[in-house]
This record gives structure tokens, sequence and C-alpha cells, in this order.
């Protein structure tokens, strides 16, 4: 483990770390919203652009265990220089060659390199970061992060495609990158870790500690939520007949609650236990979920959406500092790629299995059946009250 840093140069790191995530991820968010737009333009059906979509997802979903392994051996420059490198890349082969099969490759390049930059940007932060404080200080703003870049990306993309053209916008997006790379200049190159980053076969031995398990459970269980709320919302607020601007409005009180509340987790943590901010957090979307369908109004549905995201926004900065925490530091960059391959099979699977259940028991009945399966979620929370002080 490296020597803690100086609360300034700790300050210093953190706008470092937060300006290289921003940088590629809002190069990533942009073109995931113009490359299915540009798709529709060439002539292509719904079925083209949902592969689309699933290139980004299915992307990060392959690549997420080799790079947390490089993450574990070379640390941050290397992977983020070749995540820097692809996803320039992704914006230049759009820019370059508006085909599907370009835009196909577009979204490869950019799911793979938003994998990259988020492993190995989230275990640079838990070296740096000196006890449980400073590591919920970190992963607060790296966290929030994400939120502010799915907004100025497909904002900025959208500006100048209307006044442009998509050609234009590919261009402007590949500028990320390089933002991405003038703040990561800087950033202090830590030594790999000491011990096997090979060993416990992966994920397979990680999955195998029963902290370590509860923890990643956790996350999964606020991945599934967050995925049906995005999911069911537009299915719920269509059966009230609310138009397209409400519906808008009500998904993105949800986003502004989560992306805010997370700047609250460093003083909510010196006040009580994880676990007590766990179980809380899944008990009360429990009971959100459970009136949802009773709402008939976009105010009341909306109400709804932002105690949601306040409710479960911090959780996943609370779960990557416990998983620092409770990992070998040789093994942090394979504990965030088990998260992250979690977080994006729900993302993939929630969907799908909500649309299908939906068909049969209606939107109202999905949130019903989710409300009861975050009972097992607040269960799981309790047991982490055993798991020894890290």
């Amino acid at each position: 483990m490296s020597p803690p840093f100086a609360r300034e140069s700790l300050s210093r790191e953190i706008v470092r770390l937060v300006g290289g995530q921003g940088g590629v991820h809002a190069c990533m968010s942009g073109l995931r919203m113009a490359v299915p737009l540009m798709a529709l333009q060439l002539g292509h059906g719904a079925a083209a652009v949902g592969l689309l979509l699933a290139l980004f997802g299915a992307a990060q979903l392959a690549i997420s265990i080799p790079a947390g392994r490089m993450a574990d051996r070379h640390g941050l420059k290397r992977p983020m220089h070749i995540s820097m490198v692809a996803a320039f890349a992704g914006a230049a082969v759009a820019a370059a060659w508006p085909t599907y099969p370009g835009l196909c490759a577009t979204a490869l390049l950019e799911g793979g390199a938003v994998a990259l930059a988020v492993i190995a940007l989230q275990r640079h932060a838990g070296q740096i970061a000196h006890g449980a404080d400073e590591l919920r200080r970190v992963f607060s703003w790296l966290s929030f992060t994400p939120a502010a870049a799915n907004f100025l990306g497909p904002f900025a993309a959208g500006l100048v495609i209307d006044a442009l053209g998509y050609r234009a916008a590919f261009l402007l997006l590949g500028v990320g990158p390089v933002v991405s790379w003038a703040f990561l200049r800087g950033a202090t190159a830590l030594p790999a870790s000491a011990g096997p980053s090979r060993s416990g076969a992966g994920g397979e031995g990680l999955w195998r500690d029963p902290a370590v398990r509860s923890v990643l459970l956790m996350n999964g269980f606020v991945s599934a939520t967050w995925d049906i709320h995005g999911v069911m919302v537009p299915l719920l607020g269509h059966a009230r007949g609310l138009n397209a601007s409400a519906i808008g409005s009500i998904l993105a009180s949800f986003a502004i609650a989560a992306a805010a509340v997370r700047l609250l987790v460093p003083w909510l943590g010196r006040h009580f236990r994880e676990w007590v901010l766990m179980a809380s957090a899944l008990t009360a979307a429990c009971v959100l979920l459970a009136v949802y369908p009773l709402m008939r109004t976009a105010l009341a549905m909306g109400a709804c959406s932002m105690l949601m995201g306040m409710t479960i926004g911090g959780v996943q900065p609370m779960v990557m500092s416990l998983l620092h925490q409770i990992t070998p530091p040789h093994r942090h960059g394979q504990v965030i790629a088990l998260r992250m391959m979690m977080i994006n099979a729900s993302s993939i699977s929630m969907p799908l299995m909500a649309g299908a259940a939906g068909g049969i028991v209606g939107a109202a009945g999905v949130f019903w059946i989710m409300a009861a399966s975050l009972l097992v979620g607040v269960r799981v929370a309790f047991d982490l009250r055993r798991m020894p002080p890290p």
C-alpha cells in the first residue's frame, strides 16, 4: 500500500482523477447518444440500434477481468493511456467512416475504453486514500463524475449535431480523451502492490470470500433496482397517460438526486456504519417501489423518483470504499472488475427480464416483484454488521 497523501496533495490528485474520468466518460456517453441517431439516419431499424447499444455494454463485460489484472500489474497510467487512445479512436472512426460497421467498431472501442478507465482510476483512488473517511471522499467524487459526464457529453453532442452535423459532433467528442490526458499527465504513478496478481483464479477466489460476496451482492441489488426504475418508469408513465416531457422530468429528478447525494457520503459515513446506511437505503427503496405504482400524477411520481435517487444513489461509493478496505491491495483491480461485470450483466439482463415480466403482470407488478426481492437485499445488508472492522 502506498503512503497516505497529504490533504492538499490528495485534493489535487482527486481533481486529476475526476478530470481524467470525465473526459473519457463524456466522449463515450455522447457517442452512445449520437451513434444510434446516426444509424437511424442511415436507414437502419430498431434492431440495428439495439445491437449498437448492446455493443457498448458487451465490450465492458468482456474486458473487465483483463482490465482489472492490467491495473493490478501496471497501476494507473498504462491502462489509462490505452483507454484514452481507444476512446479517441472510437470518435475518429465514427467521423471518418460513418457506416454501420464503423459505428459498431466505435461502440466496441468506447465500451472497452470506459471499462479500462473506470477500473484503473478506481483502483488508483483506493491506493491514494488512507482510511475509511478518505476512501468515501474519493469515491463520492468519482461516482459523481459519470453523472455529470452523462449530461455534458450528450448535451454537447446534440447541440453540435443540430448546428454542424454528425461528423463535427464526433470530432468534438474526440476532444474528451485529450482533456483526460491533460488532467492525468501530472497524476502520481504508484508502484504495483506486492502480491500475486493472478491469485485466486480471477474473480472466483474473491467471490468465495464471504465479506466480498456480501458487498458485491449489495451492489447487485442496487444495480438491479436502478435498471428496473429506468426501464419501467416510462412504461408506467405511458400507462398513466403522461407525455414524454413529464416522463423525462421524472427520470431526470432521479438522476439529479442520485448524483447529489453522493457528495454527502463522506459526512454520512462519519456518523453511521456502512451496513446501517445500506440496510436503510434498501428498506426505503423497497417501500418506494411498493408505493410507486399507486402514484397517479407526474408530480407524485417525480417525488417518488427523487426519493429513490436519494436512497440508492449513495450506496455505490460506500460499496467501493468497503471493497477497498476488505480486499488485498494487489487484487483491487480484480474486485473492481468483478463489480463492473455484475453491473453490466444487470444492465443487459434486467431490461429483458422486466420487459418479459411486464407483459405478464404489468408495470405495477414488476415494481412489486422488485420490492419483494429487495427484502433479500436488506437481509444481506444486516449480514455486513458481523463483518470484522477493516
